[in-house]
This record gives C-alpha cells, structure tokens and sequence, in this order.
C-alpha cells in the first residue's frame, strides 16, 4: 500500500467526476456505518441504507437463515469498496495509466529516497516478488525506474526512479489526494478519524497474523 503507500491523491470534484466521487464516497460511508455499528446489527436490516453487500446478505439469509453473516457485512464492504476505487476511471492515477500497485512501487522508491531491491520493495509493497517483477518490468519500460546490477553480486538488481518518475510521483501525489479527499466528502471528519482508527486496528491484527506468515 502506499503510505504508506495508502494514501496517495487527487482530482476536482465536480462533474462527472465529482458524481462518481460522490458515489464512491457512499459506499465508503456504508463501510464506515458497518464497522461502527454496534454489536448485533444488521447492515441488511430495515432502516439500514441499501447497497450491494446488504443485497448479497438478503440473498444468503434467504437461503441459508442459519448462518452468521457478520463477517461479510464488514469484510464485504471493504473490499467492494477497494474495486471501486480501484477501477475508478475519473481517479488520476487511471488517468496517468497507472495501477494502484505500480503507483505503490513509485511511491515505495520516492518515499524511501533511495535505491531498493526488488525484494526489499516486494516487501515494502506487501507484494510477491512475482508481482514485483512484472511491474518493475512494466515501468522501466515505461522509463519510470531503471536497474542497476550490483557490483559484487550479480543476482542482485538495485532500482530506482528515474528524473521521469520522480516528476511523475510528484505531480500526480496531489491529484490523487485531491481525488481521494473528494470521494471521502460524504463522511465527516469525525467519522473520517474513526473510520481510520479502526481499519488501522484491524491492519494491524491481520499485518501481526497474516504477514507473518508469508514472512
């Protein structure tokens, strides 16, 4: 994630583009208002905002009333969320032709200010080091970053950003919070500080379980 990696930046919010930011600000209010209910509701409850998750969870209770769908209210949220705002066409980073995975990449080598590994950033970008590979590839093609072998071992490729991708990072950092910012209006500061404590509580109980498993 970028900064981490997680919040990076920006567009106007009007337009076509402010409706959808709007729209995706919804969803991230639905996300906001299911992690912070307390214990025993029901997203898909009457008097409870509509969405797509409270759809599937009305078709599951449908057909299987036994089971505790809970965990899907949240979980499936998050991640309904993280498509949309992944897939967001107005977003600047789809603008700029990057995906959120080679903009962590950037980001990882302009935040670190120096050079990094493949396997340090693969780290750094919770990411497989397959998955690095193809985006390194993929922007050093793009004149983004560029390699350099080490002197003593020559298994070991050093990158960094190039003078393109560094302009690059900076130009569009601001953009992409902008945009950011724009999406999350729908929530008030308040409930944006909540909102952030929790996810960070619960990023921090899957990083200490999860990450460690993949070591």
């Amino acid at each position: 994630m970028t900064a981490g990696n997680g919040r990076a930046a920006a567009s106007d919010g009007e337009g076509a583009g402010g409706r959808k930011a709007v729209g995706a600000g919804a969803q991230a209010g639905a996300a906001a208002a299911a992690v912070g209910r307390p214990e025993g509701g029901n997203a898909a409850g009457p008097g409870h905002a509509s969405d797509t998750v409270a759809a599937v969870v009305r078709q599951w209770h449908a057909v299987r009333p036994d089971i505790d769908t809970a965990p899907m209210e949240i979980i499936g949220r998050v991640n309904r969320c993280a498509a949309l705002l992944q897939q967001a066409e107005d977003a600047p980073l789809r603008r700029a032709g990057l995906t959120r995975p080679e903009f962590d990449v950037l980001g990882t080598l302009r935040r670190t200010g120096h050079e990094l590994t493949p396997g340090e950033i693969a780290r750094e970008t919770f990411s497989s080091g397959a998955a690095v590979t193809k985006r390194l590839k993929q922007l050093t093609e793009r004149g983004l970053v560029e390699r350099r072998g080490d002197t003593r071992d020559r298994r070991v490729a050093h990158v960094r950003l190039t003078e393109a991708g560094r302009d690059l990072v900076d130009a569009i950092l601001p953009e992409q919070l902008t945009y950011e910012t724009a999406v999350l209006s729908g929530l008030d500061d308040h409930e944006q500080s909540q909102l952030a404590a929790i996810l960070g509580e619960l990023l921090a109980q899957l990083e200490g379980r999860l990450g460690a498993s993949r070591g």
